[in-house]
């Protein structure tokens, strides 16, 4: 069994429309983790056509925490956009940043919050199976202060992207949505080299949104 094979082996029942759109939305969401790396604003539009596009296969696929993932990511985007386009004075945006104790405590806050909404969600809609859906819940509340510290361009919120990132590898191969564990996969690489990138960066506000 080649490679290819064992790929879209998964996929052979899949409508040929949700395998077109799903190899769309993982261009699309690798675009974004790159233009967040090179913290280019355009991180937000690409972002928000991956997540429109997976909000839509979740639902058909019925996996309600990642379709609450990729709706918060979208509101999220809004909200950074904005945020990034925010002026420290007439020439530079606003810089990346480090969270400070009280943010801290902001995002442990959160995470525990979303970590009961996500469980929340699963037993109103009746999807609380087994050790997967834990999973889902852990995953869901990491990723949610991740984007949350992104859009507040939060050096931070890579750390949280990587930790959701390799827990997301064998649990989309688990699934048997292939396309979508190389896609977390090549995340995780992307998300250790934007630290980096990010550091050195750190406190110096940027002229230009588009590099």
């Amino acid at each position: 069994m080649d490679l290819l094979e064992i790929l879209f082996q998964p996929y052979q029942k899949t409508p040929l429309k949700f395998i077109v759109l799903e190899g769309i939305a993982v261009v699309f969401g690798l675009l974004s983790v790159v233009f967040s790396k090179r913290d280019n604003i355009l991180v937000f539009p690409s972002g928000m056509i991956s997540t429109l596009i997976f909000v839509y296969l979740l639902w058909e696929y019925q996996l309600i925490g990642d379709l609450m993932i990729n709706s918060y990511y979208f509101i999220m985007s809004i909200y950074g956009w904005i945020v990034w386009t925010r002026k420290v004075d007439n020439t530079n945006f606003i810089p990346i940043t480090k969270i400070n104790a009280s943010e801290w405590k902001k995002a442990i806050a959160f995470f525990m919050s979303a970590s009961v909404f996500t469980i929340l969600i699963y037993f109103v809609f009746g999807k609380w199976e087994n050790w997967i859906s834990a999973v889902d819940v852990l995953t869901t509340a990491i990723f949610f202060v991740g984007m949350w510290l992104m859009a507040k361009k939060k050096i931070e919120n890579w750390i949280f992207w990587i930790i959701g990132d390799l827990i997301s590898v064998p649990l989309y191969v688990y699934k048997g949505l292939y396309l979508s564990s190389i896609q977390y996969l090549i995340f995780t690489l992307i998300a250790l080299l934007a630290y980096q990138a990010w550091k050195k960066k750190l406190n110096k506000p940027q002229a230009k949104l588009l590099k």
